[in-house]
C-alpha cells in the first residue's frame, strides 16, 4: 500500500475514534464492569478494522503488518480500550487455516483473546499442551475476560482449548484488562509453528505501533500545554530547560515511530533482518512511551499527577504495554541475539 492509501485508511479510524473514544469515552469504559464498548467495537467492525489482517476469503480486508501498525498508532493515540491488538494477533495466528472463527472475528460478532505459552511466554504461566491436551494457567491474558475464544500460542503451534476458568485481574492501567486463565480440556491445533512465530511478530509490532502513537500524541498535549502555560510572564515553553526536555522527546517518539514501521515493513515483507528489527522495535517503543509519559507529567507539573488529568492515563498504558509481551530487558538480549545470528 503506498502512503496516501494507507492514509485514506487510517483517516476514517482517526475521525471514528475522535467521535467515539474521547477522554470522556475512555474513562466511561474503563469504569465499566467488563471494560468494554460493544458499540464501539461494533463501529470499529463497520470499518473494517476488526478484519484488517484477515483474508478476503474469510471476509476481511486481507492486509498486512504496516497497515495494521498505523491503525494501532491512532488507537493507541486514542488509548483505545477495545480487543483490537488481541484481535490482530488472534488473526495472524489463524492466517490461511479456514477457521471459522476468522469470519467471525472479521465481521466483529466475536472477540478472540491470545495466550502466549511454552516458549513463547513471557508471564510467567505454566501452560503445558501435550497429548492434545492443554493444562495449567496462562498469566496476564489481555482482553480475555471479554473474549468468546481463547487461543493459545507455542513454539510448537496455534491450539484452541476450552478454558476452565477466567478469572479478571486487578489492573494498573483500566483500559486494557487482564485476566489469569486456567486449562484443563482437550487441544485442537489448528496452525503450525510458523504461524505462531509470526502471530508473536504481529503482536510486538502491533503493540510497538500502539506505544508510538500513544507517545507522539501526549508529545503534541505536553508541547501544548507548555505553549499555553505561563509563569514569570513568560509561556513555559520557552524556558530553555523545557525547550532541551521537549527536544529529546521529540528523539524518542519519531525514533519510537520509525522502528515500529521498520519492524512492521520488515514483517511483511519476510526479510532476513526482521527478527532483529521486532526486537529492536519491542524496546525501543516501549522505553520511548514510558519515558515520554513520565517527563510530560514533570513539564505538566502537579496537575498532570490528578486523577482529572489525561496524563497519568497514559503514563499507566506505558507502564503496563512495556511488560505485556515481555520487558525491554528480555528484547534487547534476543536483538543483540539476532544480530549475532545474522553475522
Amino acid at each position: 500500500m503506498q502512503e496516501n492509501e494507507i492514509a485514506a485508511l487510517v483517516e476514517p479510524v482517526a475521525r471514528l475514534l475522535a467521535d467515539r473514544c474521547a477522554e470522556a469515552d475512555v474513562r466511561r469504559i474503563m469504569a465499566s464492569e467488563t471494560g468494554h464498548d460493544a458499540d464501539l467495537w461494533r463501529a470499529l467492525a463497520g470499518l473494517g478494522v476488526t478484519g484488517l489482517t484477515v483474508d478476503e476469503a474469510a471476509g476481511g480486508l486481507g492486509l498486512g503488518a504496516v497497515e495494521l501498525e498505523r491503525v494501532l498508532e491512532v488507537a493507541g493515540a486514542a488509548l483505545l480500550p477495545a480487543p483490537l491488538l488481541s484481535g490482530a494477533v488472534a488473526a495472524a495466528a489463524l492466517a490461511g487455516t479456514g477457521e471459522p472463527l476468522l469470519a467471525a472475528l472479521a465481521a466483529g460478532e466475536r472477540v478472540a483473546a491470545v495466550a502466549f505459552a511454552g516458549a513463547l511466554d513471557w508471564s510467567g504461566g505454566d501452560v503445558r499442551v501435550a497429548g492434545a491436551r492443554a493444562t495449567g494457567t496462562a498469566r496476564f491474558v489481555p482482553d480475555a475476560a471479554v473474549a468468546d475464544a481463547i487461543l493459545l500460542v507455542t513454539g510448537d503451534g496455534v491450539f484452541l482449548s476450552e478454558p476452565a476458568r477466567v478469572v479478571p485481574l486487578p489492573v494498573f492501567d483500566r483500559t486494557r484488562r487482564l485476566a489469569d486463565v486456567a486449562f484443563d480440556a482437550p487441544a485442537r491445533q489448528v496452525a503450525d509453528a510458523a504461524a505462531a512465530a509470526r502471530a508473536r511478530d504481529v503482536a510486538l509490532v502491533a503493540l510497538a505501533g500502539e506505544q508510538a502513537g500513544a507517545a507522539q500524541r501526549l508529545l503534541e498535549m505536553t508541547v501544548d500545554y507548555a505553549r499555553e502555560r505561563h509563569q514569570f510572564g513568560r509561556a513555559i515553553g520557552s524556558f530553555q530547560a523545557v525547550k532541551h526536555m521537549a527536544a529529546d522527546l521529540l528523539l524518542e517518539s519519531e525514533s519510537a515511530t520509525s522502528a515500529a514501521r521498520d519492524a512492521a515493513r520488515q514483517v511483511d515483507e519476510g526479510a532476513p533482518g526482521g527478527e532483529a528489527a521486532v526486537a529492536l522495535a519491542a524496546f525501543a517503543c516501549a522505553d520511548a512511551f514510558v519515558r515520554v509519559a513520565a517527563d510530560s507529567i514533570q513539564m505538566h507539573g502537579g496537575i498532570a499527577f490528578t486523577w482529572e488529568h489525561p496524563a497519568h492515563l497514559y503514563l499507566r498504558r506505558a507502564r503496563s504495554g512495556a511488560q505485556l509481551y515481555g520487558d525491554s530487558d528480555w528484547w534487547r538480549e534476543r536483538y543483540l541475539s539476532a544480530l549475532e545470528e545474522q553475522a
